[in-house]
């Protein structure tokens, strides 16, 4: 059974960095795909990213293509999301998840643990 803990988000104005982590338990980590996805009030949870199990891969929306990174360190069982020139729009929960496989995948059936979710509000 794997647990995901995010820890990261906040209130932030437009413009402003966060970067979010991931902590993973009780699972082979370093042997599936991570993946981002996040839930806008009123919205439908959405994919954000993700990368495969080695790191060598990574996926974005195209919302967030050259705002966002995603990361792991297989080590210490960790991803981040380093998130750049916030916007309102931005403004979610985001959700980390734990993938079936480890290639990456944007699809949300193919993810089998998700963490609770951390706050990120952008103010303009």
């Amino acid at each position: 059974q794997v647990q995901l803990v995010e820890s990261g988000g906040g209130l932030v104005q437009a413009g402003d960095s966060l970067r979010l982590s991931c902590a993973a338990s009780g699972g082979t980590f370093s042997s599936v795909a991570m993946g981002w996805f996040r839930q806008a009030p009123g919205k439908a949870r959405e994919f954000v990213a993700g990368i495969s199990w080695k790191g060598a891969t990574t996926a974005y929306t195209d919302s967030v293509k050259g705002r966002f990174t995603i990361s792991r360190d297989n080590t210490n069982n960790t991803v981040y999301l380093q998130m750049n020139s916030l916007k309102p729009e931005d403004t979610a929960v985001y959700y980390c998840a734990a993938a079936r496989y480890a290639t990456v995948t944007r699809q949300s059936q193919y993810y089998n643990y998700w963490g609770q979710g951390t706050h990120v509000t952008v103010s303009s």
